[in-house]
């Protein structure tokens, strides 16, 4: 099964990027991609960089006229969607959301970004809540999907919440910048690919999002990929500094071949994990 990922710096306006986006998808699908993953916001700026109360207006509702336009394409080109949104439960409710669409243009379910940051040009707190719907997946035509974002990817227990739920694939769309994340973006995917079996595809922002942030701008590394379920990257990994589409082959019978010659399913012990959730 072909995979789609796509990096980009942001444009300067909605509207482009949404071009650019079903661009993006029209020439997956015709390069064979039975699936794509946008980056974290896909449609607007990284906008954590400040705190803004303008940017509030970038939020719509999950089954708003962006989820529309692309659950729409999705059924054209028979491709499932990820999309991820900023999502306006009602006026002053923000979430960092995917909404996760299948081939035939249904929306089968959506995602809130559980683990919320607030530090430096990462100021998350002040456009998000923390998601309130668990780690859900969603059957389609590809497979069992979970989705977790950027920030989510710290934590052990968001991988293998999807893992237990019964994912086959993950994807962790991205904002992310270098500094202390540079060694982690290299192994933590892998890492919850590995301990749990499945695909993790991991797109990310690339590029100097000056147009819209002058000086206080960060530069997005890019680096988008795909870790199988022993914890290899499937190809090499995207640009560091240029948009890119990046389409993988993948092969789904890997997810059950993997869980059993590594019984980590079975051998686990959740009896004994309850310390986890109390300190």
């Amino acid at each position: 099964m072909k995979v789609a990922l796509t990096q980009t710096p942001w444009t300067g306006t909605k509207s482009s990027m949404l071009d650019k986006h079903e661009s993006f998808a029209r020439e997956a699908a015709a390069q064979g991609a039975k699936v794509i993953c946008f980056q974290e916001l896909f449609y607007g700026p990284y906008f954590g960089i400040v705190q803004d109360q303008k940017y509030y207006d970038y939020a719509e509702a999950a089954d708003g006229p962006i989820v529309q336009r692309f659950a729409a394409l999705a059924k054209e080109l028979s491709m499932v969607m990820i999309l991820p949104i900023y999502e306006e439960a009602f006026p002053g409710v923000y979430y960092n959301t995917a909404v996760v669409v299948d081939s035939d243009g249904s929306v089968v379910g959506k995602y809130r970004k559980v683990h919320i940051p607030h530090l430096d040009r990462f100021w998350e707190k002040f456009y998000f809540r923390p998601g309130n719907l668990g780690f859900p997946v969603f059957k389609t035509s590809i497979g069992t999907v979970g989705v977790c974002i950027c920030y989510d990817r710290h934590f052990p227990e968001s991988w293998r919440s999807l893992g237990v739920a019964g994912a086959d694939i993950v994807f962790n769309p991205n904002a992310s910048k270098p500094g202390l994340s540079n060694r982690l973006w290299e192994i933590e995917q892998a890492e919850g690919a590995a301990a749990n079996g499945y695909f993790v595809c991991v797109p990310n922002r690339v590029g100097i999002e000056n147009n819209e942030f002058g000086d206080e701008a960060v530069d997005f590394y890019g680096t988008s990929f795909i870790a199988d379920p022993q914890g290899n990257f499937v190809g090499e990994k995207g640009s560091s500094e240029h948009e890119e589409l990046l389409i993988r082959d993948i092969d789904m019978d890997m997810v059950r071949r993997t869980r059993n010659d590594w019984q980590f399913f079975r051998d686990r012990r959740p009896d004994m994990y309850g310390a986890i959730t109390q300190a």
